[in-house]
Parts: C-alpha cells; sequence; structure tokens
C-alpha cells in the first residue's frame, strides 16, 4: 500500500508527523503482516508561499501536481492515471484531500471511482474553526494550530466557520456514497487540551469538546442539512416573549440529510491537537507506538477493503467514541463533553442573502426561549465574509434535557413586514418529531432558513393618465402582498 502523508496549512517541515510514519510501517509489521505500506510525503509548504492570495483551488492543484511527481514515474505521458494509494491527513490537510477529491472525480452526477483508497483525517476541520476568525495575526501567532507561520487570508476565509465553500463541498460530500467507489474515509479527533498551549486571551484553546483548535463537531464527517421554508400558516399561540407577535411556519422541505452510509468517526483518548506531548499526531514516537491507541486505529482502517468491513470499522470507531467520551465525563463531571454544532444560512425566496436579523432557539412545551436548559449554550460566531451565516455551538447532553425533546428557533429579520417590504418572524418546531431531527452528538448541522420577501403592492402601481394627479412621495402602504410570480 502506498501512503501519502498530508499536513496541514502552513506546516514547513514534515517534522510535524512525528514519528507517525515510521510508527505505522513498524506496528503494521508487527501486528498487521498483509498490510505492508510505502510512505511517501506530500510537501504542500514547497508549493504555497503562505501569500494572501492562495486558494483552495490553488492547493487542490499543486496537491495534484505533488502527487504525480511523487507517484508516477519519471517521464510518465500526459494523461497518466494515478495508481491507487491511501492517505493520512492532520487538520486543513483533511478538507485540501476531499476537495481534490470533488474537484477533479465528481462530474456533476456522482462520484466516479478515484485513485485514492484510503482517506484517515486526523483532527480535520472539515466544518472549520473557531479559531479562524480571530484574523491572520493572531492566528499565526498560536503555535498548536500554525506552527508560527502567518497563514493566507483566503485560507482562512475558508476555514472561518459557517464558510460558503464548507456549505459547498460538505453539501456535495451528502451525495456521495463513498464506499460505492472503493472510498473508505475516516476521522479520528481528541477532546483532550494541552495546557502547554492555553493562551487566558484566547478561550477557543480551551473549549469544551474540542482539541484546542477544532471541534469534535467539526471534524465529524456525518453531518445534516436541513432546508426550512416559510409557508402559509402560522405558529398558534405566538409566546409573550415576542410581544404577542404571530409567526409564520418554517417547513421542511424535503427533511433531514444525513450521509449514508454513516461514515467512520471516532474519538482517540487523551490527544490534543498538535504538540509532541499530547498531539494526536506529533506526540507519536517508535517508542510508545503500540500504546498509542491512535497508531492501531490508523491501521485498522487502512486493512478496510469492502463496505463490510467498513461498517464494522464505523462500528468499533462509535464504541471508542462513547467509551473515550465516558472516561471524560467522569473525570470532568461538570464540563460537558457532547456537543452539537449549527450553522444557519438566512437568504429570500429571491435568492438574496438576508444579513440583518435577530434568531432565537425555542425550547420546552411552548417552544420558548425562556424554557431551554441551563448552560445549553456554549459560543456563537457569525461568518465576517457572510454575514447571513451564524454559527451556535451548544452542549448536547444539556439540550437532550429539554421536555419531550421540544426544540424549535425563530428569525426575525429586518426590515420587518410592516412598510413596502420585508420579512414577518418565522418559527420552525420540531413538533414531537425529536431533537434528532436537528441535532445529534457530536455532528454539525447546517440549516437553511429561506424567507419570503413581502413586498407591497404599492411599491409599484398603475392608474389611468386621466386620474388626478398625486404626490408618490406620501403614499402609504396598502397592507397586502403582490402575488409571488
Amino acid at each position: 500500500m502506498i501512503l501519502v502523508f498530508v499536513h496541514g496549512w502552513s506546516v514547513t517541515s514534515t517534522a510535524t508527523y512525528g514519528g507517525l510514519p515510521d510508527a505505522l510501517v513498524q506496528q503494521a509489521a508487527l501486528t498487521a503482516p498483509g498490510l505492508p505500506l510505502t510512505v511517501a510525503h506530500i510537501h504542500l509548504g514547497s508549493y504555497i508561499s503562505f501569500h494572501d492570495a492562495i486558494t483552495m483551488a490553488d492547493l487542490v492543484r499543486a496537491l495534484d501536481q505533488a502527487l504525480r511527481d511523487t507517484l508516477l514515474p519519471p517521464g510518465a505521458p500526459a494523461g497518466m492515471p494515478l495508481p491507487d494509494f491511501s492517505c493520512v491527513t492532520h487538520s486543513t490537510g483533511g478538507p485540501v484531500v476531499r476537495e481534490w477529491v470533488s474537484r477533479l472525480y465528481d462530474d456533476g452526477t456522482g462520484l466516479r471511482r478515484p485513485p485514492l483508497r484510503h482517506l484517515v483525517m486526523l483532527a480535520p476541520a472539515n466544518h472549520g474553526s473557531p479559531l479562524a476568525t480571530l484574523g491572520k495575526e493572531r492566528v499565526g501567532r498560536i503555535r498548536a494550530f500554525f506552527d508560527g507561520v502567518e497563514p493566507g487570508e483566503r485560507i482562512l476565509d475558508w476555514l472561518a466557520l459557517g464558510s460558503a465553500d464548507q456549505w459547498r463541498l460538505n453539501g456535495r460530500w451528502q451525495e456521495y456514497e463513498p464506499t460505492a467507489v472503493d472510498l473508505y474515509p475516516a476521522v479520528l479527533t481528541g477532546q483532550t487540551i494541552d495546557g502547554h498551549f492555553y493562551d487566558f486571551l484566547n478561550s477557543y484553546l480551551a473549549e469544551e469538546g474540542s482539541d484546542g483548535v477544532v471541534r469534535v463537531a467539526g471534524a465529524n464527517l456525518n453531518c445534516l442539512f436541513l432546508t426550512l421554508v416559510e409557508t402559509a400558516a402560522t405558529v398558534a399561540n405566538p409566546h409573550p416573549h415576542f410581544d404577542g407577535r404571530p409567526a409564520a411556519v418554517l417547513g421542511l422541505d424535503g427533511g433531514p440529510r444525513p450521509p449514508w452510509p454513516p461514515l467512520a468517526f471516532g474519538v482517540i483518548p487523551d490527544a490534543s491537537h498538535a504538540g509532541d506531548r499530547l498531539g494526536i499526531m506529533g506526540s507519536v514516537t517508535l517508542q510508545n507506538a503500540a500504546t498509542k491507541p491512535v497508531v492501531a486505529e490508523i491501521l485498522r482502517c487502512l486493512q478496510v477493503d469492502s463496505p463490510a468491513t467498513y461498517a464494522a470499522c464505523t462500528a468499533a470507531l462509535a464504541h471508542l467514541t462513547d467509551a473515550t467520551q465516558q472516561a471524560v465525563a467522569q473525570a470532568k463531571p461538570h464540563e460537558g463533553q457532547r456537543h452539537s454544532q449549527l450553522v444557519f444560512r438566512v437568504r429570500d425566496d429571491q435568492g438574496d442573502a438576508v444579513n440583518d436579523f435577530d434568531l432565537y432557539l425555542l425550547g420546552g412545551p411552548d417552544y420558548s426561549p425562556d424554557d431551554l436548559p441551563q448552560g445549553f449554550f456554549v459560543d456563537r460566531q457569525r461568518n465576517s465574509v457572510s454575514p447571513n451565516c451564524l454559527v451556535y455551538y451548544l452542549d448536547y447532553d444539556v439540550m437532550a434535557r429539554l421536555p419531550d425533546e421540544r426544540f424549535g428557533l425563530r428569525v426575525q429579520a429586518r426590515p420587518a413586514a410592516d412598510g413596502f417590504v420585508g420579512y414577518v418572524p418565522v418559527e420552525f418546531h420540531t413538533d414531537g418529531a425529536g431533537l434528532a431531527i436537528a441535532l445529534r452528538p457530536n455532528e454539525t448541522t447546517y440549516v437553511d432558513v429561506v424567507l419570503k420577501r413581502h413586498v407591497d403592492r404599492a411599491v409599484f402601481r398603475l392608474a389611468p393618465v386621466t386620474a388626478p394627479l398625486e404626490d408618490l412621495r406620501d403614499r402609504p402602504p396598502s397592507g397586502a402582498d403582490v402575488d409571488t410570480p
């Protein structure tokens, strides 16, 4: 098996891998003799000058060239297909390889068979990192993330929570069935904070449910997509919290879309994002390889060779995740262990972004923000490039205490629909369907909210030329909407 290592963004030396490549070769010979490994390193740093102009598409082209230069024989003719290989990535390397798969092997109707057989992603920022919004200079000083090298602005835009590129890539991967084309992706991430990297001015480096850089829910490739569309119906019994203003119903358009089959995901015990003490990759040596769970789990993933063995691997990693998180819960009973991430995008039925809005989460029998359980909320971020995208980070185990798991949301966008144009308040209720329709532990849910843009008939009116002259500046709204064509 050809095993390619692809590191994260802004790494300048293969020393970032620690002893992991050699440890895998050693342990494969000892525990999986039928899995001989040939290791190849793809030095992304050789192709990237850390300029702000570098985009993810640029990385994909550079990666493809690097694969051809490394895996094909010298003088290979143009267009010669790559040999089958497997890949271990770290951090941003995961999204880079997934972009490569999507851009080069998706013909618009589905995924055709790529040469990539196994994609084992260590602590990947599949749904971004909360650190990316801090800005280039501040993030560049965080050793746990960028090893002291300033990142490019365009890559930070990709990594920012709720970015348009994450919507696109993760939405496309929802349509794939990787095992049908002999591609076996797996995510292994940690949930331990390395105090060596702690910054008292930056709470994200010690955030619950993360490895200090990437949230568990932000790494997991399993995710949900919901589309909520405003209907003509109205919510019964508006809550006094909103001054009794009635709200239109947000209805599910087609139901939630989870990936199928479920994708392999495991939380590794005692693993942080980076570093030679706890880093999921950098702390592995030849001397400790036999006692490092991540080594054994990578080898488990690399031995998958069919949909059946992939399902068995997925189940084993789910068991590992449960055991890891239960152990952490016992050690830190006052800290939430399972979290969920909600990524909201608000737009109208004309396809335009709605940037000015308030979004409230609702719970309890009356679907009120006052009835949400204490301690459910951890963090929120608005995407600076796409301000119509808002990300909430919640303690799932606290949210699961909701009576009957009743959960919902209310959106009030501006301008309000009491003038010539605007939006009415809208609400979504699970209505007995259960919390799982919108929230799942250790996962991200993308929620696309589509509002009706209400246009008053007085915005444009035709009158007979013989009608008396009228000062149009004083014309009030008629209170009646135009019919949407």
